[in-house]
């Protein structure tokens, strides 16, 4: 598998759970959560809860077993990259 696939996929996986974590957070996020934010609430509980459990993700990633990061981050295997030459 190429490097940038490999980063694709260790971004694309983790913001997929993300999503879907943020859109069950808003179903049962409590009112006093969100209705000081009004309709801007699904809108500002989106990006926070994504940034919020990738870093959770990735925090925990050396704790997990190989297939749990396969299926949590996309690959067990991080991307690496070349050291452009100036």
């Amino acid at each position: 598998m190429s490097d940038q696939f490999t980063a694709w996929l260790r971004t694309t996986v983790p913001a997929a759970w993300s999503a879907l974590v943020a859109w069950l957070a808003t179903l049962g996020a409590p009112d006093w959560m969100t209705g000081p934010l009004g309709d801007a609430g699904n809108i500002v509980i989106v990006p926070i809860v994504l940034g919020a459990v990738y870093a959770l993700l990735r925090w925990a990633e050396p704790r997990m077993p190989a297939w749990l990061t396969r299926i949590l981050l996309g690959s067990t295997t991080p991307p690496v990259y070349a050291r452009s030459e100036k």
